[in-house]
């Protein structure tokens, strides 16, 4: 049963990080419906770092462009340092606002805003800004020629992710595309600005949960950290692929469910 459990953990936690439908919500409230323990901060962290290998891995031939440029590649270089720096430059906000956050009112969330009430409302705000996005005129920025306003933008709305509820990529592929992104790269510039703030929160969890983990099993831990990783991985591959021919739809009306299912179930 310790071993399903944390298999479960690992799967709610790669497929809801990247798929727009908030992995903290699921997390807390699947747990609860299910009669399970809330993973809670410490055992998030470290589950959440399977998400961020699966970036490493998918996108590990961006990576390597960065890596190995020549005097021949010498555009493709500048491209990825320019993408480089709009990831750092996005960066900035969910930082400055989660250090503040965690610094000087380090139960916040769990007192005010980790509620099912709380994750149920915010739920269907995001469905209601979901399709705000996903009716936007199709855009022609990308990759390649997003100005560094773009990325502080979308990093600003990334800084929302830290409220229970909102998920990461849903509202950052969403801003993009209110702003006039493709889809297909409103989806990469998200995942890739995950990396870093993925990274951070789950590192920044570690540190001021250090006690706790001790008292979490090491072979289950690793079995769900696996589970993540292979489960962010197909949801990454299943979102890029599927986002560019037929937009939030789908998740917009996931996330009007879940938001009732759990205003009924108070």
């Amino acid at each position: 049963m310790e071993y399903l459990k944390y298999i479960l953990y690992g799967l709610i936690q790669g497929l809801t990080e990247f798929i727009p439908v908030s992995s903290t919500g699921h997390l807390k409230v699947i747990s609860l419906f299910i009669g399970i323990d809330d993973p809670g901060p410490s055992l998030s962290a470290i589950i959440q770092l399977g998400s961020v290998l699966a970036l490493f891995c998918y996108f590990r031939n961006d990576f390597l462009k960065i890596r190995s440029h020549s005097l021949k590649k010498l555009f493709d270089y500048l491209l990825n340092a320019r993408l480089l720096r709009s990831i750092l430059i996005g960066t900035i906000p969910i930082i400055m606002l989660g250090g503040i956050i965690k610094l000087f009112v380090p139960f916040f969330f769990d007192n005010i805003l980790r509620s099912n009430l709380s994750i149920a409302l915010v739920s269907l705000l995001m469905a209601i800004f979901m399709y705000i996005a996903d009716s936007s005129k199709k855009g022609s920025i990308n990759l390649k020629n997003h100005n560094y306003s773009d990325s502080i933008l979308i990093g600003f709305s990334q800084a929302f992710a830290i409220f229970p509820g909102v998920s990461r990529s849903g509202v950052t592929i969403s801003t993009a595309l209110v702003a006039g992104w493709e889809r297909g790269d409103a989806a990469k510039f998200s995942f890739l600005l995950g990396i870093p703030a993925i990274s951070i929160a789950a590192i920044i969890e570690l540190i001021f949960s250090f006690n706790e983990l001790s008292s979490l099993s090491f072979s289950p831990l690793i079995v769900g950290l696996v589970t993540a990783f292979l489960s962010s991985l197909l949801a990454i591959d299943f979102l890029l692929k599927y986002l560019n021919s037929n937009g939030l739809k789908l998740f917009i009306i996931y996330r009007i469910l879940f938001g009732v299912v759990i205003l009924l179930n108070l």
